[in-house]
Protein backbone atom coordinates (compact mmCIF):
# COMPACT_ATOMS: atom_id res chain seq x y z
CA UNK A 1 0.00 0.00 0.00
CA UNK A 2 1.19 3.48 -1.13
CA UNK A 3 2.01 5.83 2.24
CA UNK A 4 -0.32 8.53 2.04
CA UNK A 5 0.46 10.61 4.63
CA UNK A 6 2.51 13.27 2.73
CA UNK A 7 -0.59 13.95 1.01
CA UNK A 8 -2.34 14.31 4.21
CA UNK A 9 -0.30 16.12 6.48
CA UNK A 10 0.98 18.76 3.39
CA UNK A 11 -3.32 19.43 2.86
CA UNK A 12 -4.38 19.57 6.65
CA UNK A 13 -4.09 22.99 7.68
CA UNK A 14 -6.43 23.73 4.73
CA UNK A 15 -8.49 21.13 5.74
CA UNK A 16 -8.25 22.56 9.05
CA UNK A 17 -9.70 25.60 7.80
CA UNK A 18 -12.08 24.31 6.08
CA UNK A 19 -13.43 22.42 8.73
CA UNK A 20 -13.71 26.16 11.04
CA UNK A 21 -15.99 27.28 8.43
CA UNK A 22 -20.14 27.37 9.06
CA UNK A 23 -21.19 24.30 7.24
CA UNK A 24 -24.03 25.22 4.47
CA UNK A 25 -27.31 24.54 5.47
CA UNK A 26 -27.69 20.89 3.37
CA UNK A 27 -24.77 19.83 4.84
CA UNK A 28 -25.01 20.63 9.13
CA UNK A 29 -25.70 16.92 10.83
CA UNK A 30 -28.57 18.20 12.56
CA UNK A 31 -31.36 20.81 11.18
CA UNK A 32 -34.88 22.07 11.74
CA UNK A 33 -37.57 19.45 10.42
CA UNK A 34 -35.68 16.43 10.52
CA UNK A 35 -37.94 12.99 10.13
CA UNK A 36 -38.71 11.09 14.02
CA UNK A 37 -41.11 8.74 14.44
CA UNK A 38 -39.04 5.67 15.08
CA UNK A 39 -40.04 5.41 18.54
CA UNK A 40 -43.75 4.12 18.81
CA UNK A 41 -45.08 3.70 22.74
CA UNK A 42 -48.17 2.72 21.55
CA UNK A 43 -49.10 -0.13 19.04
CA UNK A 44 -51.28 0.27 16.27
CA UNK A 45 -54.08 -1.81 18.47
CA UNK A 46 -53.46 0.74 21.25
CA UNK A 47 -53.50 3.77 18.58
CA UNK A 48 -56.42 3.05 16.88
CA UNK A 49 -57.88 2.28 20.66
CA UNK A 50 -57.27 5.84 21.67
CA UNK A 51 -59.10 7.12 18.20
CA UNK A 52 -62.34 4.97 19.32
CA UNK A 53 -62.35 5.76 22.93
CA UNK A 54 -62.02 9.90 22.01
CA UNK A 55 -64.76 9.55 19.18
CA UNK A 56 -67.15 8.09 22.30
CA UNK A 57 -66.03 10.49 25.03
CA UNK A 58 -67.46 13.10 22.22
CA UNK A 59 -70.49 11.45 21.15
CA UNK A 60 -71.49 10.77 24.92
CA UNK A 61 -69.78 13.36 27.20
CA UNK A 62 -69.20 16.01 24.75
CA UNK A 63 -67.97 19.47 25.66
CA UNK A 64 -69.71 22.27 28.21
CA UNK A 65 -69.51 25.94 28.32
CA UNK A 66 -68.83 26.87 24.61
CA UNK A 67 -69.78 30.48 23.91
CA UNK A 68 -72.92 31.26 22.04
CA UNK A 69 -70.68 31.70 18.76
CA UNK A 70 -69.26 28.61 18.91
CA UNK A 71 -72.91 26.92 19.83
CA UNK A 72 -73.87 28.37 16.32
CA UNK A 73 -70.74 27.20 14.53
CA UNK A 74 -70.48 23.57 15.76
CA UNK A 75 -74.10 23.15 15.35
CA UNK A 76 -74.21 24.41 12.30
CA UNK A 77 -71.50 21.79 11.19
CA UNK A 78 -73.48 18.68 13.24
CA UNK A 79 -73.02 19.27 16.39
CA UNK A 80 -75.58 18.36 18.97
CA UNK A 81 -76.43 20.44 21.96
CA UNK A 82 -78.24 18.98 24.61
CA UNK A 83 -80.49 19.83 27.68
CA UNK A 84 -77.31 19.85 30.10
CA UNK A 85 -75.63 22.65 27.65
CA UNK A 86 -73.28 19.98 26.09
CA UNK A 87 -71.89 20.18 22.44
CA UNK A 88 -71.70 16.73 21.91
CA UNK A 89 -70.01 15.06 18.07
CA UNK A 90 -71.44 12.43 15.87
CA UNK A 91 -68.44 10.19 14.60
CA UNK A 92 -69.00 11.39 11.22
CA UNK A 93 -68.61 14.54 11.99
CA UNK A 94 -65.38 14.28 13.61
CA UNK A 95 -63.91 12.39 10.45
CA UNK A 96 -65.71 14.76 8.00
CA UNK A 97 -63.80 17.69 10.05
CA UNK A 98 -60.46 15.76 10.23
CA UNK A 99 -60.89 15.31 6.69
CA UNK A 100 -61.24 19.04 6.20
CA UNK A 101 -57.92 19.86 8.42
CA UNK A 102 -55.02 21.35 7.06
CA UNK A 103 -52.04 18.47 6.79
CA UNK A 104 -49.12 20.09 6.25
CA UNK A 105 -48.66 23.85 7.24
CA UNK A 106 -45.54 26.51 7.40
CA UNK A 107 -45.64 28.45 10.23
CA UNK A 108 -43.66 31.36 8.63
CA UNK A 109 -40.57 33.51 9.99
CA UNK A 110 -40.80 37.14 9.89
CA UNK A 111 -37.39 36.01 8.20
CA UNK A 112 -38.40 33.15 5.43
CA UNK A 113 -34.89 30.75 6.04
CA UNK A 114 -36.44 29.95 9.44
CA UNK A 115 -39.75 28.66 8.14
CA UNK A 116 -41.57 25.89 10.09
CA UNK A 117 -42.74 22.78 7.63
CA UNK A 118 -44.88 20.69 9.92
CA UNK A 119 -46.06 17.46 8.31
CA UNK A 120 -45.30 13.96 8.85
CA UNK A 121 -42.89 13.16 11.69
CA UNK A 122 -40.58 16.52 11.16
CA UNK A 123 -39.22 17.80 14.50
CA UNK A 124 -38.89 20.78 15.81
CA UNK A 125 -37.74 22.61 19.06
CA UNK A 126 -38.71 25.64 20.69
CA UNK A 127 -40.06 27.42 23.73
CA UNK A 128 -43.11 27.99 25.38
CA UNK A 129 -45.11 28.59 28.64
CA UNK A 130 -46.21 31.44 31.09
CA UNK A 131 -43.84 31.51 33.47
CA UNK A 132 -44.13 34.53 36.29
CA UNK A 133 -40.13 34.12 37.21
CA UNK A 134 -37.15 34.46 35.99
CA UNK A 135 -34.33 32.50 37.52
CA UNK A 136 -31.38 34.29 38.63
CA UNK A 137 -28.29 31.68 38.77
CA UNK A 138 -25.89 33.70 40.60
CA UNK A 139 -28.37 34.57 43.39
CA UNK A 140 -30.21 31.64 43.45
CA UNK A 141 -33.55 32.69 43.65
CA UNK A 142 -36.15 33.50 41.69
CA UNK A 143 -37.75 37.40 40.70
CA UNK A 144 -40.45 38.32 38.39
CA UNK A 145 -40.33 38.35 34.95
CA UNK A 146 -40.48 41.55 32.84
CA UNK A 147 -41.04 42.70 29.36
CA UNK A 148 -37.05 43.09 28.97
CA UNK A 149 -36.84 39.65 30.33
CA UNK A 150 -39.06 38.66 27.35
CA UNK A 151 -37.13 40.70 24.66
CA UNK A 152 -33.70 39.01 25.89
CA UNK A 153 -35.61 35.64 25.42
CA UNK A 154 -36.08 36.86 21.88
CA UNK A 155 -32.48 37.67 21.30
CA UNK A 156 -30.85 35.48 22.68
CA UNK A 157 -33.15 33.06 20.60
CA UNK A 158 -32.04 34.35 18.27
CA UNK A 159 -28.68 33.34 18.14
CA UNK A 160 -29.41 29.55 18.59
CA UNK A 161 -29.04 27.47 16.17
CA UNK A 162 -31.14 24.52 17.61
CA UNK A 163 -33.74 26.51 19.13
CA UNK A 164 -36.29 26.96 16.26
CA UNK A 165 -39.13 28.92 17.32
CA UNK A 166 -40.11 31.56 20.22
CA UNK A 167 -43.43 30.58 22.15
CA UNK A 168 -43.62 33.59 24.33
CA UNK A 169 -42.54 31.42 27.85
CA UNK A 170 -42.57 34.32 30.38
CA UNK A 171 -45.58 36.85 31.51
CA UNK A 172 -44.36 40.53 31.41
CA UNK A 173 -45.64 40.98 35.08
CA UNK A 174 -44.16 44.82 35.10
CA UNK A 175 -47.21 45.51 32.74
CA UNK A 176 -50.61 45.84 34.63
CA UNK A 177 -52.95 46.52 31.82
CA UNK A 178 -53.71 43.29 29.89
CA UNK A 179 -54.04 44.80 26.77
CA UNK A 180 -50.83 46.53 26.95
CA UNK A 181 -49.53 43.37 27.71
CA UNK A 182 -50.21 41.35 25.06
CA UNK A 183 -49.60 43.81 22.63
CA UNK A 184 -46.41 44.41 24.30
CA UNK A 185 -45.34 40.86 24.20
CA UNK A 186 -45.75 40.96 20.42
CA UNK A 187 -43.75 43.93 19.62
CA UNK A 188 -40.62 42.56 22.36
CA UNK A 189 -41.09 39.21 20.83
CA UNK A 190 -41.13 40.65 17.12
CA UNK A 191 -38.37 43.03 17.61
CA UNK A 192 -36.10 40.29 19.34
CA UNK A 193 -36.13 37.25 16.51
CA UNK A 194 -36.98 36.89 12.99
CA UNK A 195 -38.10 33.08 14.06
CA UNK A 196 -41.86 32.10 14.23
CA UNK A 197 -43.61 33.28 17.48
CA UNK A 198 -46.28 32.46 19.36
CA UNK A 199 -48.07 34.35 21.71
CA UNK A 200 -51.81 34.29 23.72
CA UNK A 201 -54.06 37.16 24.04
CA UNK A 202 -56.17 37.93 27.36
CA UNK A 203 -59.47 38.87 26.18
CA UNK A 204 -61.34 38.67 23.01
CA UNK A 205 -60.90 42.43 22.42
CA UNK A 206 -57.54 42.66 22.72
CA UNK A 207 -56.72 40.30 19.38
CA UNK A 208 -57.31 43.67 17.25
CA UNK A 209 -54.63 46.16 18.05
CA UNK A 210 -52.14 43.13 18.17
CA UNK A 211 -53.33 42.36 14.59
CA UNK A 212 -53.13 45.99 13.82
CA UNK A 213 -49.30 46.13 14.98
CA UNK A 214 -48.45 42.96 12.96
CA UNK A 215 -49.94 44.67 10.29
CA UNK A 216 -47.45 47.84 10.80
CA UNK A 217 -44.68 44.78 11.36
CA UNK A 218 -45.40 43.10 7.96
CA UNK A 219 -45.77 45.89 6.04
CA UNK A 220 -49.83 45.92 5.53
CA UNK A 221 -52.46 43.32 5.70
CA UNK A 222 -52.31 41.73 2.57
CA UNK A 223 -48.41 40.87 3.57
CA UNK A 224 -49.39 39.69 7.03
CA UNK A 225 -52.22 37.47 6.15
CA UNK A 226 -49.56 36.17 3.27
CA UNK A 227 -47.00 35.28 5.94
CA UNK A 228 -48.54 35.33 9.12
CA UNK A 229 -45.05 34.86 11.37
CA UNK A 230 -47.15 34.96 14.86
CA UNK A 231 -49.23 32.13 16.18
CA UNK A 232 -51.94 31.86 19.20
CA UNK A 233 -51.26 29.64 21.65
CA UNK A 234 -54.88 28.96 22.85
CA UNK A 235 -56.14 26.90 25.67
CA UNK A 236 -59.96 26.56 24.34
CA UNK A 237 -60.54 24.00 26.88
CA UNK A 238 -60.99 24.15 30.68
CA UNK A 239 -59.95 20.61 31.06
CA UNK A 240 -62.16 18.32 31.96
CA UNK A 241 -64.47 18.41 28.60
CA UNK A 242 -65.20 22.02 29.14
CA UNK A 243 -64.55 25.18 26.54
CA UNK A 244 -63.05 27.92 27.83
CA UNK A 245 -65.58 30.56 26.47
CA UNK A 246 -63.25 33.76 26.28
CA UNK A 247 -60.09 31.42 24.91
CA UNK A 248 -62.74 30.20 22.11
CA UNK A 249 -63.85 33.96 21.34
CA UNK A 250 -60.28 34.54 21.10
CA UNK A 251 -59.53 31.50 18.96
CA UNK A 252 -62.59 32.66 16.36
CA UNK A 253 -61.23 36.50 15.96
CA UNK A 254 -57.70 34.74 15.32
CA UNK A 255 -58.94 32.58 12.58
CA UNK A 256 -60.77 35.65 11.36
CA UNK A 257 -57.42 37.66 11.21
CA UNK A 258 -55.67 35.08 9.62
CA UNK A 259 -53.61 33.77 12.28
CA UNK A 260 -52.35 30.11 12.93
CA UNK A 261 -53.38 29.04 16.01
CA UNK A 262 -52.46 26.23 18.14
CA UNK A 263 -55.15 24.25 19.94
CA UNK A 264 -53.80 23.63 23.73
CA UNK A 265 -55.30 20.81 25.97
CA UNK A 266 -53.23 21.04 29.27
CA UNK A 267 -55.07 18.40 31.35
CA UNK A 268 -53.14 17.10 34.64
CA UNK A 269 -53.03 14.08 34.98
CA UNK A 270 -54.65 12.37 37.90
CA UNK A 271 -56.39 16.25 38.41
CA UNK A 272 -58.28 17.51 35.36
CA UNK A 273 -57.50 14.22 33.33
CA UNK A 274 -57.14 10.81 34.04
CA UNK A 275 -54.50 9.48 36.19
CA UNK A 276 -53.71 6.65 34.02
CA UNK A 277 -51.31 8.11 30.85
CA UNK A 278 -53.94 6.09 28.29
CA UNK A 279 -56.58 7.79 29.93
CA UNK A 280 -54.60 11.22 29.55
CA UNK A 281 -53.74 10.87 26.20
CA UNK A 282 -57.87 9.84 24.85
CA UNK A 283 -58.83 13.03 26.61
CA UNK A 284 -56.66 15.09 25.15
CA UNK A 285 -56.80 13.79 22.08
CA UNK A 286 -61.01 14.17 22.23
CA UNK A 287 -60.77 17.82 23.74
CA UNK A 288 -58.73 18.79 20.72
CA UNK A 289 -60.69 16.60 18.13
CA UNK A 290 -63.46 18.74 19.21
CA UNK A 291 -61.00 21.69 18.26
CA UNK A 292 -60.67 20.64 14.96
CA UNK A 293 -64.71 20.78 14.62
CA UNK A 294 -64.27 24.03 15.56
CA UNK A 295 -61.49 25.38 13.98
CA UNK A 296 -62.97 24.06 10.30
CA UNK A 297 -66.20 24.73 10.75
CA UNK A 298 -65.02 28.22 10.48
CA UNK A 299 -62.47 28.00 8.27
CA UNK A 300 -61.94 24.82 6.11
CA UNK A 301 -57.84 24.10 5.84
CA UNK A 302 -57.10 26.42 8.46
CA UNK A 303 -53.60 26.15 9.73
CA UNK A 304 -54.15 24.59 13.11
CA UNK A 305 -51.58 22.32 14.81
CA UNK A 306 -53.35 19.89 17.33
CA UNK A 307 -51.76 20.23 20.97
CA UNK A 308 -52.43 17.83 23.16
CA UNK A 309 -50.13 18.70 26.24
CA UNK A 310 -51.41 16.18 29.16
CA UNK A 311 -49.03 16.83 31.89
CA UNK A 312 -48.50 14.79 34.71
CA UNK A 313 -48.81 15.17 38.26
CA UNK A 314 -47.06 13.99 41.48
CA UNK A 315 -49.97 12.04 43.47
CA UNK A 316 -48.16 11.89 46.65
CA UNK A 317 -48.64 15.92 46.98
CA UNK A 318 -50.31 17.49 43.78
CA UNK A 319 -47.20 19.04 42.40
CA UNK A 320 -46.65 18.80 38.72
CA UNK A 321 -43.93 16.54 37.45
CA UNK A 322 -43.12 17.67 33.93
CA UNK A 323 -39.70 16.43 34.42
CA UNK A 324 -40.87 12.69 35.02
CA UNK A 325 -40.71 9.49 32.68
CA UNK A 326 -44.46 9.75 32.70
CA UNK A 327 -44.60 13.06 31.02
CA UNK A 328 -42.04 11.55 28.40
CA UNK A 329 -44.44 8.96 27.75
CA UNK A 330 -47.86 11.59 27.80
CA UNK A 331 -45.81 13.15 24.59
CA UNK A 332 -44.23 10.60 23.14
CA UNK A 333 -48.01 9.01 23.18
CA UNK A 334 -49.91 12.08 21.84
CA UNK A 335 -47.04 12.18 18.98
CA UNK A 336 -48.12 9.34 17.49
CA UNK A 337 -52.13 10.53 17.73
CA UNK A 338 -51.11 13.28 15.54
CA UNK A 339 -49.22 11.32 12.50
CA UNK A 340 -52.39 9.01 13.10
CA UNK A 341 -54.69 12.03 12.27
CA UNK A 342 -52.08 13.54 9.80
CA UNK A 343 -52.37 16.98 11.35
CA UNK A 344 -49.33 18.70 12.85
CA UNK A 345 -49.53 18.45 15.98
CA UNK A 346 -47.38 19.83 19.12
CA UNK A 347 -46.71 18.92 22.91
CA UNK A 348 -44.78 19.69 25.88
CA UNK A 349 -41.49 18.41 26.47
CA UNK A 350 -37.84 19.45 28.01
CA UNK A 351 -39.16 21.18 30.82
CA UNK A 352 -37.72 20.65 34.52
CA UNK A 353 -39.46 20.67 37.97
CA UNK A 354 -35.60 21.35 39.46
CA UNK A 355 -35.43 24.81 40.44
CA UNK A 356 -31.74 25.37 38.81
CA UNK A 357 -29.90 24.29 35.64
CA UNK A 358 -28.46 21.62 37.22
CA UNK A 359 -27.90 18.12 36.84
CA UNK A 360 -31.41 17.50 37.56
CA UNK A 361 -32.93 19.94 35.05
CA UNK A 362 -30.45 17.53 32.78
CA UNK A 363 -31.61 14.40 32.90
CA UNK A 364 -35.31 15.42 32.80
CA UNK A 365 -34.85 18.07 30.05
CA UNK A 366 -32.77 15.61 28.01
CA UNK A 367 -35.10 12.61 28.51
CA UNK A 368 -38.34 14.22 27.43
CA UNK A 369 -36.85 16.16 24.50
CA UNK A 370 -35.17 12.98 23.39
CA UNK A 371 -38.57 11.36 23.47
CA UNK A 372 -40.20 13.58 21.81
CA UNK A 373 -38.09 14.10 19.02
CA UNK A 374 -37.43 10.27 18.48
CA UNK A 375 -41.46 9.81 18.57
CA UNK A 376 -41.52 12.71 15.86
CA UNK A 377 -43.26 15.04 17.33
CA UNK A 378 -43.64 18.43 14.97
CA UNK A 379 -43.63 21.00 17.59
CA UNK A 380 -42.09 20.13 21.31
CA UNK A 381 -42.88 23.19 23.03
CA UNK A 382 -41.22 24.00 26.56
CA UNK A 383 -38.10 22.35 24.89
CA UNK A 384 -35.44 25.28 26.68
CA UNK A 385 -35.28 26.69 29.85
CA UNK A 386 -38.23 25.99 32.01
CA UNK A 387 -37.52 25.13 35.39
CA UNK A 388 -39.85 24.39 38.82
CA UNK A 389 -42.75 22.76 36.69
CA UNK A 390 -43.09 25.56 34.28
CA UNK A 391 -42.62 28.76 36.89
CA UNK A 392 -39.46 29.84 36.50
CA UNK A 393 -37.36 30.39 32.88
CA UNK A 394 -33.89 30.86 32.80
CA UNK A 395 -32.00 32.78 29.96
CA UNK A 396 -28.90 30.81 30.91
CA UNK A 397 -30.51 27.76 30.56
CA UNK A 398 -31.61 28.88 27.34
CA UNK A 399 -28.48 28.77 26.30
CA UNK A 400 -27.44 25.53 27.54
CA UNK A 401 -30.25 23.94 26.33
CA UNK A 402 -29.05 24.78 22.14
CA UNK A 403 -26.22 21.79 22.98
CA UNK A 404 -29.35 19.53 24.96
CA UNK A 405 -31.28 20.28 22.31
CA UNK A 406 -28.37 19.29 19.39
CA UNK A 407 -27.89 16.22 21.57
CA UNK A 408 -31.43 15.25 21.15
CA UNK A 409 -31.49 15.93 17.33
CA UNK A 410 -28.57 13.93 16.54
CA UNK A 411 -30.51 11.44 18.14
CA UNK A 412 -33.58 12.10 15.93
CA UNK A 413 -31.74 12.04 12.87
CA UNK A 414 -30.70 7.88 14.09
CA UNK A 415 -28.26 5.67 12.05
CA UNK A 416 -27.31 5.93 8.45
CA UNK A 417 -26.70 2.19 6.88
CA UNK A 418 -24.91 2.62 3.35
CA UNK A 419 -21.79 1.30 1.54
CA UNK A 420 -19.97 4.48 2.20
CA UNK A 421 -21.20 4.52 6.19
CA UNK A 422 -20.10 0.80 6.52
CA UNK A 423 -17.11 1.89 5.96
CA UNK A 424 -15.15 -1.55 4.20
CA UNK A 425 -12.90 0.39 2.26
CA UNK A 426 -11.53 2.14 5.16
CA UNK A 427 -10.83 -1.17 7.32
CA UNK A 428 -9.40 -2.56 4.76
CA UNK A 429 -6.69 0.70 4.31
CA UNK A 430 -6.36 1.26 7.80
CA UNK A 431 -6.22 -2.47 8.90
CA UNK A 432 -4.03 -4.20 5.62
CA UNK A 433 -0.73 -2.27 6.05
CA UNK A 434 -2.16 1.21 6.88
CA UNK A 435 -1.61 2.95 9.97
CA UNK A 436 -3.96 0.71 12.04
CA UNK A 437 -6.18 3.58 13.41
CA UNK A 438 -8.70 5.79 11.99
CA UNK A 439 -7.17 9.12 12.87
CA UNK A 440 -6.68 12.17 10.52
CA UNK A 441 -7.75 9.54 7.57
CA UNK A 442 -9.84 11.02 4.69
CA UNK A 443 -13.26 9.49 5.18
CA UNK A 444 -12.74 10.71 9.17
CA UNK A 445 -11.65 14.12 8.33
CA UNK A 446 -14.31 14.53 5.59
CA UNK A 447 -17.43 13.34 7.48
CA UNK A 448 -16.24 14.49 10.85
CA UNK A 449 -18.95 17.83 10.62
CA UNK A 450 -21.29 15.93 8.81
CA UNK A 451 -21.77 13.14 10.92
CA UNK A 452 -20.86 14.57 14.56
CA UNK A 453 -22.63 17.42 16.80
CA UNK A 454 -20.27 19.08 18.91
CA UNK A 455 -21.29 21.73 21.90
CA UNK A 456 -20.83 24.81 21.97
CA UNK A 457 -20.41 24.96 25.78
CA UNK A 458 -20.45 21.11 26.62
CA UNK A 459 -16.84 20.79 28.37
CA UNK A 460 -14.62 17.40 27.10
CA UNK A 461 -11.47 18.23 28.01
CA UNK A 462 -9.72 15.23 30.20
CA UNK A 463 -9.50 16.34 34.15
CA UNK A 464 -6.11 17.84 33.18
CA UNK A 465 -6.84 19.91 30.70
CA UNK A 466 -9.73 20.88 32.70
CA UNK A 467 -7.48 21.73 35.93
CA UNK A 468 -4.83 23.60 34.00
CA UNK A 469 -7.39 26.02 32.13
CA UNK A 470 -8.88 27.37 35.08
CA UNK A 471 -11.62 24.31 35.61
CA UNK A 472 -13.88 26.62 33.85
CA UNK A 473 -17.61 25.85 35.05
CA UNK A 474 -20.90 25.50 32.74
CA UNK A 475 -22.81 28.20 34.40
CA UNK A 476 -20.54 30.91 34.40
CA UNK A 477 -19.46 30.36 30.88
CA UNK A 478 -23.35 30.54 29.78
CA UNK A 479 -23.80 33.61 31.81
CA UNK A 480 -20.57 35.25 29.86
CA UNK A 481 -22.22 34.10 26.46
CA UNK A 482 -25.41 35.78 27.38
CA UNK A 483 -24.10 39.29 28.51
CA UNK A 484 -21.77 39.10 25.20
CA UNK A 485 -25.07 38.38 23.40
CA UNK A 486 -26.97 41.13 24.96
CA UNK A 487 -23.99 43.41 25.28
CA UNK A 488 -23.99 43.88 21.24
CA UNK A 489 -26.72 45.54 18.98
CA UNK A 490 -29.73 43.55 18.14
CA UNK A 491 -29.19 42.11 14.71
CA UNK A 492 -32.64 42.15 13.77
CA UNK A 493 -34.25 45.33 15.76
CA UNK A 494 -36.64 47.14 13.81
CA UNK A 495 -36.40 49.49 11.30
CA UNK A 496 -35.97 53.03 13.08
CA UNK A 497 -39.00 54.45 10.98
CA UNK A 498 -40.95 51.56 11.79
CA UNK A 499 -40.53 51.50 15.33
CA UNK A 500 -41.46 55.14 15.82
CA UNK A 501 -44.68 54.37 14.26
CA UNK A 502 -45.22 51.44 16.70
CA UNK A 503 -44.66 53.62 19.11
CA UNK A 504 -46.64 56.38 18.14
CA UNK A 505 -49.62 54.23 17.73
CA UNK A 506 -48.91 51.92 21.20
CA UNK A 507 -47.69 52.48 24.35
CA UNK A 508 -44.28 50.33 24.11
CA UNK A 509 -42.64 49.43 27.44
CA UNK A 510 -39.78 48.44 26.30
CA UNK A 511 -37.15 50.97 26.25
CA UNK A 512 -35.36 52.17 23.00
Amino acid sequence: MTDQSPRRSGGRAARRAARAAPLEHHERPIQPGMSGGFYKPLSEADVQRIHNAALSVLEEVGLADAPPSGIEIMTGAGATLGDDGRLRYPQALVEDMVAKAAKGITLCGRDPQYDLHLSGSRVHYGTAGAAVSMVDVEGRNYRHSTVQDLHDAARITQTLDNVHFLQRPMVCRDIEDNREMDYNTIYAACSGTTKHIGTSFTEPDFVAPAIEMLHLIAGGEVSWRARPFVSNSNCFVVPPMKFATEACQVMENCINAGMPVLLLSAGMAGATAPSTIAGAITQAVAECLAGVVYVNAISPGHPAVFGTWPFGLDLRTGAMTVGSGEQALLTAGCAQMHQFYGIPGGAAGGASDSKMPDMQAGWEQMCSNVMAGLAGLNMVYEAAAMHASLLGFCHESLILADDLIGQAQRCVRGIEVDDETLAIDQIKEVCLGGTGHYLGTDATLSRMQRDHVYPTLGNRMSPKEWDESGKPDLIANAIARKEEILGQPSAVAFDPALDKAIRENFNIHLKT
